[in-house]
């Protein structure tokens, strides 16, 4: 079971180390932290990451972003694979300019998740 992250985190969260994937050449980027955040509607990747692959976003498209804190920002689109848990979700992810991106709803409500916060760590629900 993965131990919530207490360094970057106070108090510790849960994040997720996935795999990203080129949906044409194949290449791969490994051990990208994502925070599980069931509040986020969408998921956003790390750009850092997504520039290692070689995608670039897609023209035209740009998604208004608000916080809880009413701050608006402006996030680009890609397209790719993102590997975890074994299952693959394929299609839109919006870019984000920080070290660690943001697993939201569209993939956190398809996989069954057991975040145990008394013991720190988070692990699959096997069904």
């Amino acid at each position: 079971m993965p131990a919530y992250d207490a360094n970057r985190f106070d108090p510790p969260a849960p994040v997720a180390y996935v795999t990203l994937r080129h949906p044409t050449t194949g290449a791969i980027v490994s051990d990208v932290p994502l925070l599980m955040d069931t509040g986020a509607d969408v998921t956003l990747l790390p750009q850092e990451f997504v520039e290692q692959l070689g995608i670039l976003p897609d023209e035209g498209k740009v998604y208004e972003l608000e916080g809880f804190g009413g701050d608006v920002k402006l996030a680009n689109v890609v397209k790719l694979e993102l590997l975890f848990l074994g299952r693959k979700f394929k299609g839109q992810f919006l870019l984000l300019d920080q070290p660690i991106g943001i697993m939201g709803r569209n993939v956190l409500n398809t996989i069954a998740l057991v975040l145990d916060g008394p013991r720190g760590e988070w692990s699959e629900q096997k069904r």
